[in-house]
């Protein structure tokens, strides 16, 4: 059994799609027989560039709101890396929000 990690990621609705496929095709959203398992939930996303920053959105100095998906599913241990590679590849921010931890899962 191969532990579980979750893994939640916000994503401008734009890209959503896109991203999506490049993190399922990666590994994650695996459940048993099934790939590309994935929650969405759309938001907006609040951020301000800081000096130095080269913002996909927005500029530097100034708030920036965007319509965003909150993305969240389970990653299996051996996968986490591949899917953060992924993730980093084809997510448009110079700095992906995102998280992972450890779950106890049904398997």
């Amino acid at each position: 059994m191969s532990q579980l990690h979750a893994l939640v990621v916000y994503v401008p609705d734009s890209h959503s799609e896109a991203l999506l496929a490049a993190i399922g095709d990666a590994g994650a959203g695996k459940i048993g027989d099934y790939s590309h398992c994935f929650f969405t939930t759309a938001g907006t996303g609040r951020f301000t560039p800081l000096p130095g920053a080269h913002p996909f959105l927005g500029t530097v100095g100034h708030g920036e709101t965007v319509p965003e998906i909150r993305i969240e599913c389970v990653v299996e241990e051996q996968m986490l890396h591949a899917v953060i590679g992924a993730l980093r590849s084809s997510h448009p921010y110079e700095e992906p929000a995102f998280m992972t931890w450890p779950v106890n899962g049904w398997r």
